[in-house]
């Protein structure tokens, strides 16, 4: 299966273009309308300001009443750019660090392919989601009404994965990548004189003992089997060179793949600080919140999506290891199953959120096709 070459010149075109015009989550005005206008050029209903700044196309053929979803996100990234690429972002500050723009491209690309050439009976609705990097924008979506004015059966997703080589596949049934919880502890004691702790109850020790102890939940108080991660990613007090803090905040976040992990990190974490808290006579406050829950992939429709992508792909698999990523897709899995996988990028790309990194080009005739390829197989025609 191929696609016409002027489609891979203007999705090209459309992923520059995009790509210099990065738009933070729940921003993302300019590339909506740009998705909008694309959409309704192609002869689809087009609803926009789904959740925020979401946009949602539908394409009809033939009499059946089944529904698919495919989705892709639209939000760029609060890095700062350094590709030297020649469509590199034009806003200080923002920049497409993860490929959303080649995500939207490409979706752009299957929906002009099947508006163009059908071949499949039922209803697909074209998801372009607003503020996935915060985990925020699926749920927004859902709490506009998504389900209720465009209801859908199924729904998959794709995303490109560097290091996976160009024109490559994998998915796994399951888990397929993790949640992610954040938190935040913070140290109340009395600071003074660098030169007289004696004197006071300063918050930098006990910090320094929490991040410590914290590193022991993984490695002491949780099953050896379960895929987990506690990272600390901040301390911040109030303190100077001469002065001891009287605050400090530590901050991280925590990636699991099942609810009664998560909450037995939670549990530890506060016994952990109560522990701190008394033995450095200081006061502790624990502020523990969950943004992601797990991506967890339908067997069957796992197995589906692979096969849909074989006669396009150069390699398809079914063996992606569970990442300790999170991707708030799953929102949509909760109330529709679903797939989600992964798009090779080039083996010597860059990582996502990377200042270096940028989406291939090459990859979005593949992820069009295979876009287009799962609805003409889950909407099979009589």
């Amino acid at each position: 299966m191929t696609i016409p070459n002027d489609l891979q010149a203007q999705m090209t075109a459309w992923r520059r273009d995009l790509h210099a015009h990065p738009e933070f989550g729940f921003e993302e005005n300019r590339t909506a309308a740009f998705v909008a206008a694309t959409l309704r050029s192609f002869g689809l209903e087009v609803a926009e300001g789904v959740g925020g700044t979401g946009v949602v196309g539908t394409l009809k053929r033939g009499t059946s009443n089944r529904a698919i979803a495919l989705r892709a996100d639209m939000d760029a990234l609060r890095i700062v750019e350094a590709t030297g690429a020649d469509w590199a972002s034009t806003t200080p500050g923002l920049m497409h660090a993860c490929g959303h723009d080649g995500h939207t491209a490409m979706l752009l690309g299957a929906a002009r392919l099947l508006a163009e050439e059908g071949g499949f009976d039922g209803t697909v609705r074209f998801l372009f989601q607003p503020a996935e990097e915060w985990g925020q924008g699926a749920q927004a979506m859902l709490d506009d009404g998504l389900l209720e004015n465009f209801p859908f059966d199924e729904i998959y997703g794709l995303h490109n994965m560097p290091g996976l080589p160009l024109g490559h596949f994998e998915t796994r049934p399951g888990a397929i990548m993790s949640a992610e919880d954040l938190f935040e502890i913070t140290i109340q004691g009395q600071g003074g004189h660098a030169s007289r702790p004696d004197w006071g109850r300063e918050a930098m020790v006990p910090a320094c003992a929490l991040v410590l102890e914290l590193q022991t939940i993984v490695a002491r108080r949780l099953d050896p089997a379960e895929i987990a991660v506690v990272s600390v990613t901040e301390l911040v007090t109030d303190g100077t060179r001469n002065a001891l803090p009287s605050e400090a905040r530590v901050s991280g976040d925590c990636r699991s793949f099942h609810p009664e992990v998560s909450a037995r990190i939670e549990a530890e974490m506060r016994r952990i600080a109560r522990g701190i808290a008394e033995g450095h006579n200081v006061g502790i406050e624990v502020n523990y919140t969950r943004e992601f829950v797990p991506t967890i992939n339908d067997a069957a429709l796992a197995e589906a999506m692979m096969a849909a992508a074989r006669p396009v792909s150069e390699q398809v698999a079914l063996r992606a290891a569970p990442m300790t990523a999170s991707e708030d897709f799953a929102r949509f899995q909760a109330h529709a199953p679903g797939c989600f996988a992964f798009i090779g990028n080039g083996e010597t790309c860059p990582p996502l959120h990377h200042p270096g990194y940028d989406f291939n080009d090459a990859a979005l005739g593949h992820g069009a096709q295979v876009h287009a390829a799962i609805a003409r197989s889950r909407l099979p025609e009589a």
